[in-house]
């Protein structure tokens, strides 16, 4: 059961209502473990920057209030999951690849191997050199000609 009441301003500002009556405009919700457990543990943050509410799993949250936060947390994170590597300038780096992902194709500098993390279960996060994290959901998901491209820097 939810311990309190999260509504849009009329200016478009999250306000949390707390059980004992406390009110913070403009929460902010920030992900615990934002890659290895996106449902699981979810910071409300005042606008100081103080947590103010927690909430182990927005599965427990009533509809309204998860849709809130999850339309929060959309604008604030930007993600792009990599469906297709259609190539790479090189196999040594720094190298430019092109790839198709969940939000159209692109271009990225990998500048060294060690900008390739393993997040577990397959997933990688590719940290670009423009400051971008691409995301693999599953590499063993991927096409056999992207798998081999991506074999090289691992």
């Amino acid at each position: 059961m939810t311990m309190f009441k999260l509504e849009r301003s009329s200016f478009g500002r999250l306000v949390l209502t707390l059980a004992d009556g406390a009110v913070h405009e403009g929460v902010v919700p920030v992900r615990a473990f934002p890659l290895a457990a996106p449902e699981e543990g979810v910071s409300l943050v005042s606008g100081e920057g103080r947590e103010v509410a927690w909430v182990e799993h927005l599965g427990s949250l009533a509809g309204e209030v998860r849709a809130l936060i999850e339309e929060e947390l959309a604008g604030r994170e930007f993600v792009p999951t990599v469906q297709r590597i259609e190539a790479v300038s090189s196999f040594s780096t720094p190298s430019t690849w092109s790839v198709v992902t969940d939000r159209g194709a692109t271009q990225f500098v990998l500048k060294g191997e060690e900008d390739i993390r393993r997040l577990g279960d397959g997933a990688l996060l590719i940290a670009s050199g423009e400051g971008i994290n691409f995301r693999i959901a599953n590499r063993s998901g991927l096409d056999r000609h992207s798998r081999k491209l991506l074999e090289r820097f691992l």
